[in-house]
């Protein structure tokens, strides 16, 4: 009985390891065809969080003509757009715009979902960049994509029907990694009692 049940935990190891590797690699796979956007606001104070949305929408405006390739390029572009977001709203915080790898947790949208993992991101800090944050899809422009929307815009971006299956049914698999670990904490507390 006890090998039946060593056994048993090795195989849902394996399991558990091989999806986990696939997972990761279709995530992987899908980073490389989105660059995020990421803003921060000062604080969380209602002034400094509607600010944060006043930026939002000048970089995306700002970047609305753009494509992936020409974004590096554009930084300053963009940075000047945020500052004058900040400047009209009659505040005096300084704005970061940087492109570069970031982590993400799993994050749910109005009509899609993203795997945690690591992202190519246009992050906008605005003053200490301690308050609440406001996420999304910079490329394609997901933001705020109706779900007829983002259907197009994710093909005309080159995601495949994988990617797009990882996009809708990403947080199943969350679920079900936290199904995998409850069972495997079960069988674990068989062998110490």
């Amino acid at each position: 009985m006890k090998n039946f049940l060593l056994r048993s935990v090795a195989a849902i190891l394996i399991a558990c390891t091989l999806s986990l590797v696939t997972v990761s690699a279709e995530q992987h796979t899908l980073a490389s065809k989105l660059v995020r956007l990421h803003v921060i606001a000062n604080s969380s104070s209602e002034e400094d969080q509607a600010l944060k949305l006043r930026v939002r929408d000048a970089v995306l405006e700002a970047a609305s003509g753009l494509t992936e390739d020409s974004l590096p390029a554009s930084l300053p572009c963009l940075r000047l757009a945020a500052e004058r977001a900040v400047r009209e709203s009659g505040a005096a915080y300084p704005v970061t715009v940087k492109l570069g790898p970031e982590e993400y947790g799993t994050r749910e949208y109005d009509t899609f979902s993203l795997p945690a993992g690591e992202y190519l991101s246009l992050r906008v800090e605005i003053g200490a960049a301690e308050g609440r944050n406001w996420w999304c899809v910079l490329f394609p422009p997901l933001c705020f994509a109706s779900s007829e929307e983002f259907e197009e815009e994710a093909a005309s971006a080159g995601l495949t029907e994988a990617d797009l299956e990882l996009v809708r049914g990403s947080g199943q698999d969350i679920q079900i990694r936290f199904r995998i670990l409850e069972l495997i904490q079960k069988l674990a507390h068989l062998f110490h009692d």
